[in-house]
């Protein structure tokens, strides 16, 4: 007797997932097919056919590699399509203005036609080749004054290096993280926080890139977890990162001491953490703050900006976060602020609470950053 696995099961959410990613992919390729290849450049016979096959042939395989999830190989094939497509699709969009606006003004002839799209080939593939430069290069440096007014100036001064969403993923790079730590160190930070999204696997997987996160060289060195953690077995994560000398603070907070005065450093999960199925693992600010004196300042480690609400509910003075990347790829960072009160930098949420929102060190998916840098930040927090 033999048997057969079982199909997966149709239902209403698969089918409209499928509809929805066709749909997508498809949008993505037509568009910029059209804008290099219209028919009104006549370009000779086989040049638009074969073409068309081209670009068919580009989204079906990014569709296929995106379903092989364990395969770093296909993960960095399907991840640059999707970010060439990106923007090819957005620099066709703007393309277009330019054509309609050449149209009323009377210009349409096939020469303009094919000068558009010979620009546009060329701008697309300047813009994808700055994107991998500045997704692959370690970040810049980025230096941000806090006035903190309940800040006891025992504590003027103090600065933290700020680390987040480095990715670690199905590109090696452990010479890139290695050139991250050398940055953090000639800083000469007194603290150093890693806010999340360390990695796009496993500590295993990716242990060879997240080892050089060990020698990271200041007084102190606190971690959280970010909703990327919880795709790939998130406490292996805080063992590593605890292994490799950086306190993790799950929803609890270390008290600092200078000449007398305190200041609070809490940290929570990612809020994405209580649906993961790890147990024990889920944001709790209300237990990260439990105990803290209420007249020292506290600095709160946490992925999302979004916690900004509820941490100044609390009356958190400095609320540190990631996870938006600016937006990475532009201009993306439209999307992201629909999810979020903050794509980057230094903003002010109610009478006390500060949020500082980092562009992130690394990249996710699509190894390209445009208009939106990377950054290593050096906080200084200053006393009224």
């Amino acid at each position: 007797m033999t048997t057969t696995a079982a199909r997966p099961r149709v239902t209403v959410r698969r089918v409209v997932f499928t509809l929805v990613l066709f749909t997508v992919t498809t949008l993505l390729f037509w568009v910029p097919f059209e804008g290099l290849f219209a028919a009104s450049a006549e370009w000779p016979d086989p040049v638009r056919p074969i073409a068309a096959v081209v670009f068919a042939a580009a989204a079906i395989t990014m569709i296929v590699l995106f379903t092989q999830r364990g395969s770093d190989r296909a993960a960095r094939i399907s991840q640059f399509l999707l970010g060439f497509v990106w923007i090819a699709f957005v620099w066709t969009l703007i393309s277009d203005v330019v054509r309609i606006g050449l149209a009323v003004a009377g210009v349409e002839n096939p020469f303009r036609s094919r000068f558009i799209a010979v620009l546009l080939a060329v701008l697309i593939v300047t813009v994808t080749v700055y994107g991998v430069y500045e997704a692959m290069r370690v970040p810049r440096i980025k230096r941000q004054a806090v006035t903190i007014p309940r800040l006891d100036p025992a504590f003027d001064g103090l600065t933290i290096a700020v680390i987040t969403d480095t990715h670690y993923g199905a590109i090696n790079r452990a010479k890139w993280s290695r050139g991250v730590v050398d940055a953090v160190n000639g800083l000469g930070a007194d603290i150093a926080v890693h806010v999340g999204d360390i990695a796009d696997g496993t500590a295993e997987q990716r242990l060879e890139q997240a080892e050089p996160l060990g020698d990271v060289n200041t007084g102190h060195r606190f971690y959280i977890t970010g909703n990327h953690e919880y795709y790939s077995n998130g406490q292996g994560w805080v063992d590593l990162m605890t292994r490799l000398g950086w306190k993790a603070l799950r929803n609890e907070h270390v008290v600092l001491e200078r000449g007398g005065a305190e200041l609070v450093f809490a940290g929570i999960d990612d809020v994405t953490a209580s649906h993961s199925g790890e147990p024990g693992h889920a944001a709790d600010l209300a237990t990260a703050l439990r105990g803290a004196d209420p007249g020292a300042p506290v600095v709160l480690l946490a992925h999302q900006p979004s916690e900004v609400r509820k941490s100044a509910a609390a009356g958190v003075d400095l609320q540190l976060s990631g996870h938006t990347h600016g937006g990475q790829i532009w201009p993306f960072h439209y999307l992201v602020r629909l999810q979020q009160p903050v794509v980057a930098g230094l903003s002010r949420h109610g009478d006390r609470t500060q949020l500082y929102t980092s562009r992130g060190s690394g990249f996710w998916g699509p190894p390209m950053r445009v208009f939106a840098p990377s950054e290593i930040t050096l906080l200084t927090l200053k006393a009224r």
